[in-house]
């Protein structure tokens, strides 16, 4: 393990020790997905993105999920994992969810904010055990571009597609583009997605790993993104639940054939 990794595990250890001690003076609230970490030296390779790392603040989140999903494991068939903007489908994205996925054995793991190293975290501690989907659905890595560059995003996804394929050996991986940010369509955001999605795409061997991109379909005929799909630009609305949900059914139906 790179020593950045190391050294994560160590500082969120002992904020967790320090905050559980009533008599200690509080820790120090570290920046929203461990950000402290963004302005370290690391030697050539060193890659954040990989690092398995925890969030403080989401424990219980964690822990309900899996718990959950330990009461139905052999109920669940497809997995939907990623951050805040596939946790959306509970949200903005709920009602298609109930008319189109919950019937099929759903379960949505996804949790606000993660990046590719909490997502990795998260399959180190169970997430998946005694569960055997038919079909994993994932979307990761817009909150890495923050602090980490290209490479190092795309080897996240790529660690979290290994890890997953260990994990569940007999499922196939819709790896999803991830999703245009931004609303002018020259925001470099953009460009950069553009780069990640096509690195990514090499992953995919069309059997156990499928790779979709339909990011365009969140966007106006000039490039703009409209406040009425993303109104803060980079979560879905209601509507924009709608189109992602129309551009994965040709795949939901291909492996959960709807009844005749």
């Amino acid at each position: 393990m790179h020593h950045r990794c190391l050294a994560a595990l160590f500082l969120t250890a002992a904020s967790l020790l320090h905050a559980e001690d009533p008599a200690a003076s509080p820790a120090p609230t570290p920046s929203p997905g461990l950000d402290w970490f963004a302005g370290m030296t690391t030697p050539t390779g060193d890659n954040s993105a990989i690092c398995p790392l925890p969030r403080l603040e989401w424990f219980g989140r964690v822990k309900r999920n899996n718990d959950h999903a330990a009461k139905v494991a052999g109920q669940i068939q497809l997995v939907f994992d990623g951050d805040s903007i596939t946790d959306g489908w509970q949200g903005k994205g709920h009602q298609l969810w109930q008319d189109r996925y919950a019937k099929l054995g759903a379960f949505d793991f996804g949790i606000g904010g993660d990046r590719t190293e909490n997502l990795l975290w998260r399959l180190s501690q169970g997430q998946m055990n005694g569960i055997h989907p038919k079909l994993i659905l994932l979307m990761i890595g817009t909150n890495n571009l923050g602090t980490n560059t290209d490479e190092q995003i795309t080897g996240g996804i790529k660690a979290i597609i290994d890890r997953y394929r260990s994990l569940c050996p007999d499922a196939v991986i819709l790896l999803q583009g991830i999703f245009p940010r931004a609303q002018s369509p020259a925001n470099p955001l953009r460009e950069r997605i553009k780069e990640i999605n096509k690195t990514i795409s090499a992953y995919a061997d069309g059997k156990r790993v499928v790779f979709l991109d339909f990011g365009d379909k969140f966007l106006e005929p000039d490039g703009t993104m409209s406040p009425e799909i993303m109104p803060d630009f980079l979560h879905p609305s209601a509507k924009g639940y709608q189109i992602w949900a129309d551009a994965i059914q040709p795949v939901i139906d291909h492996y959960f054939p709807p009844a005749k």
